[in-house]
């Protein structure tokens, strides 16, 4: 479960308005690196057990998700409707009105996106919706042309009143978010994956470099939401390793597991619905590795979010207790079990105050059975994650 823009406690986050822009723009490079055609230390002395004789199959075992409408990515729908551009410029004309009359009135409110970030919002959502975006942009058109849209005039009105007036997030008005070299299907009721947890598959790809055990090994992805950390681990692994990916909605399963057919990874990455390693009992003490990003907000910190997140994004991907620490300290006292000697683990957190408190508790309740735990920072230098490995 993923969060990352205005997921902080109060004492803890950054400024939300500019993490906010931030992810957007990191979002928007991506976008341009990864456009819709490319789309439409070592432990291996502490890990002696053979490897797998073939690689691990996963397209029997994954659960039958309970049925859930699926959103398609605008990008992918099929240039079906006609607008002509003369009534197209009157919607952007419009469109960029609204995201000008913010001002900084959502950045002041709760640290939310202000008219500039809007503005960008604007062209991307344009860049999905028309097959040639510069037809809009351009001055010299014929204003009598007829555009393929992969939308209806309509909807484009609907959608944007949505995100400026419901401040619906910029990420499921498109149904898609852009992470790591992954274009992800995301839609409400999955938390929409941020850059920092991008860290965690580089944390993965760092210890299975030089470890063969850990890169053919099985691993877990608990809470996995859009499916974004498995399939970026999944795609790391040896040909014999692969990745079961938990999750409690299943909305979220549905989305994760077309996620993993749209990477053509159904033999590597398995989903599972049920809580945290519920799904997993039949392989304890199998796992090379386990990763998660939980629910780390403090309830009381639920209210104050940023609006994109507190009203629109799951509840249950985001609230994790009084103290925020509910499913972290659960996951860790699982993950003693589901290890093997050696396996390794990443947990994202709250920030510095959880992190240091999870690397106590382990230091202090798990007699013995976690070593080399170490806190980790994020790209903007907060203590982030805990990582550390199995003793044995």
């Amino acid at each position: 479960m993923k969060y990352g823009l205005a997921q902080l406690s109060t004492a803890h986050r950054l400024d939300a308005g500019a993490e906010y822009d931030r992810v957007c723009v990191c979002a928007y490079a991506q976008r341009k690196k990864m456009r819709v055609s490319s789309v439409r230390a070592s432990l291996s002395s502490r890990l002696k057990p053979s490897l797998p004789n073939q690689p691990l199959k996963f397209s029997n075992i994954s659960s039958a998700p309970t049925p859930v409408r699926l959103q398609t990515p605008l990008f992918l729908n099929p240039a079906d409707y006609r607008a002509t551009l003369s009534d197209l410029k009157k919607w952007h004309l419009w469109a960029r009105g609204l995201a000008s009359s913010v001002g900084t009135k959502f950045l002041d409110l709760d640290n939310g996106p202000d008219s500039a970030l809007l503005h960008r919002e604007l062209n991307w959502l344009i860049e999905d919706s028309l097959e040639d975006p510069i037809t809009l942009l351009s001055d010299n058109s014929d204003d009598s042309l007829v555009v393929p849209l992969r939308a209806c005039l309509d909807d484009l009105y609907m959608l944007w009143n949505q995100r400026i007036e419901g401040r619906r997030p910029f990420q499921y008005l498109v149904g898609c978010e852009h992470w790591r070299d992954l274009v992800l299907s995301v839609q409400e009721g999955v938390l929409i994956p941020r850059p920092e947890t991008e860290l965690i598959v580089d944390f993965v790809s760092d210890v299975t470099k030089e470890n063969e055990v850990l890169r053919e090994g099985l691993w877990a992805d608990l809470g996995t939401g859009s499916g974004a950390l498995a399939i970026g681990i999944g795609r790391i692994l040896g040909s014999c390793g692969g990745v079961i990916a938990t999750d409690l909605s299943p909305v979220s399963v549905a989305v994760a597991s077309y996620n993993v057919q749209r990477y053509s990874l159904q033999d590597r990455v398995a989903i599972k619905q049920g809580s945290w390693f519920e799904p997993l009992k039949d392989d304890e003490g199998k796992f090379a590795g386990i990763v998660s990003n939980p629910p780390y907000i403090p309830s009381e910190d639920i209210g104050r979010l940023q609006a994109e997140v507190g009203r629109h994004e799951p509840k249950l991907a985001l609230d994790g207790g009084a103290d925020g620490m509910n499913d972290l300290l659960h996951i860790c006292n699982g993950a003693a079990s589901m290890l093997r000697p050696g396996g390794f683990f990443a947990f994202e957190t709250n920030g510095e105050k959880q992190s240091n408190f999870l690397v106590d508790c382990i230091g202090s309740q798990s007699e013995g059975r976690f070593c080399d735990v170490k806190v980790a920072s994020d790209f903007a230098g907060i203590k982030r994650f805990v990582t550390g490995y199995r003793a044995g």
